[in-house]
């Protein structure tokens, strides 16, 4: 059947990105592998008093997506409504969801539960953090930056040397 084009499948990922970790470009990496568009949501969540603003927790992640390469076209935006309305602006059929611990499943499951309700036709995919990432979180990462720790190992270099600059460190 020439001319007739398949629709084009469309995942967001949503998140604060407070800051992007190691684990994030992992899940962002492979879920681009799984969809024909990316869209990466940016959460504007002022209740979880994020130490970037946003408009630099969209430049790291612009950044980290401009050197995947393959997969999917990803596309990083802001977002400050409710997750579902948000999915159903951009035309996603599935968010992604990236899972660590047992902890990271029972939230994310009541969470399903609500957006099922909320609309049904967008599903949820989770992806396994990579064993190598399953203990980052981004407030630990901002802990341990605070604190003047190294966090080579948990950050891409560009994000590493941002949070350096927030807590003074040289």
């Amino acid at each position: 059947m020439s001319g007739v084009s398949k629709p084009k499948r469309v995942g967001l990922y949503p998140g604060t990105f407070d800051p992007l970790t190691n684990g994030h470009v992992d899940i962002i990496t492979r879920a681009a592998t799984l969809v024909d568009r990316l869209v990466i949501g940016v959460a504007i969540n002022q209740d979880k008093g994020p130490l970037f603003t946003l408009p630099e927790r969209l430049e790291m992640v612009q950044e980290q997506c401009a050197k995947i390469k393959g997969g999917a076209e990803i596309v990083v935006q802001p977002f400050d409504t409710l997750l579902m309305k948000f999915a159903e602006s951009v035309g996603a059929q599935i968010i992604v969801r990236g899972l660590r611990a047992v902890a990271d499943f029972e939230y994310e499951f009541a969470m399903v539960g609500m957006n099922q309700k909320l609309n049904p036709a967008i599903e949820t995919v989770f992806l396994m953090a990579d064993a190598t990432h399953q203990a980052i979180a981004s407030r630990l990462v901002k802990e341990i930056a605070r604190l003047q720790g190294n966090v080579a190992q948990f950050v891409p270099e560009e994000v590493e040397r941002r949070l350096k600059a927030k807590f003074g460190v040289s």
